[in-house]
């Protein structure tokens, strides 16, 4: 006697391995919009907002400083998260990194929140390194 399987179960099983295959893809990469003031990151569940005027400083990084994360998770070369700087506890540090051998954007939004980024592609992110640097001015900006 054959058992008949029940069609609630496989719709639950379905729904989970779909919902796990975007929650992948959404946090594959950053996901960027820049508009005339603002700089709008989009990983995952991880967002960053920021308006131009309050970035403090900006410049490249070759590697990301010794942290411990909050939360956010590492697979192959990606890094996303938040984490705590141990000479800052105060300010938050997001990482949102698809790419930790590529240099980093490193920037400071009005001295409340650390930012680490890159994209998948290395000339996107001099592209958004340029992009930044011009709206904010030379005088924030260390090479």
């Amino acid at each position: 006697m054959r058992r008949k399987r029940h069609w609630f179960w496989n719709l639950v099983l379905l729904l989970s391995v779909a919902l796990c295959l975007v929650a992948l893809l959404a946090h594959s990469r950053n996901w960027k919009r820049l508009k005339a003031d603002r700089l709008q990151v989009l990983s995952g569940i991880y967002v960053a907002d920021l308006p131009v005027d309050g970035i403090g400083s900006l410049e490249w990084v070759a590697r990301l400083p010794q942290m411990e994360r909050e939360h956010g998770f590492s697979a192959w070369a990606m890094e996303k998260g938040k984490f705590v700087d141990s000479l800052r506890p105060e300010r938050p540090v997001l990482v949102l990194v698809d790419d930790l051998r590529r240099p980093k954007i490193h920037l400071v939004y009005r001295d409340s929140l650390e930012l680490y980024l890159n994209l998948k592609d290395s000339t996107e992110t001099a592209a958004l390194y340029q992009w930044l640097q011009d709206r904010i001015g030379p005088e924030t900006t260390s090479q």
